[in-house]
């Protein structure tokens, strides 16, 4: 019974370690995300968001288009904005949004990280 009991322990220990581990190993990339996807959007040679939209923080917006918050409610999930950033005019054949994805303006990882920032503010 006492071996039992000490086999159990341990592995209930060693789950609380992995657990603590990998909180802490996905806390510090979300931050480098987060602050990669910001630098995307606000820059002028790449996003350049700000240059049509207002986005909490950002500074010198334009005003063509929509301010960019409460996005989580303007789309059905992050698949359809994911798509709506790499090519508007799937939506909306006049949009003045350039395609960022079709057009090789931003590669795939760069609106991943846009799209998972996005969805959060």
């Amino acid at each position: 019974m006492c071996v039992l009991l000490k086999a159990r322990l341990s592995v209930l220990l060693l789950t609380s370690c992995l657990f603590i581990v990998a909180c802490i190993n996905t806390e510090k990339p979300l931050l480098i995300n987060k602050a990669v996807a910001k630098k995307i959007l606000f820059s002028r040679n790449k996003g350049n968001c700000l240059a049509c939209h207002v986005i909490a923080e950002g500074k010198l917006a334009g005003n063509i288009g929509p301010e960019l918050k409460n996005i989580s409610h303007k789309f059905k999930n992050k698949k359809q904005l994911r798509q709506f950033i790499w090519n508007a005019s799937t939506f909306n054949p006049k949009t003045a949004m350039p395609p960022f994805g079709k057009n090789k303006i931003l590669s795939a990882e760069e609106i991943d990280l846009i799209v998972n920032y996005l969805w959060k503010i």
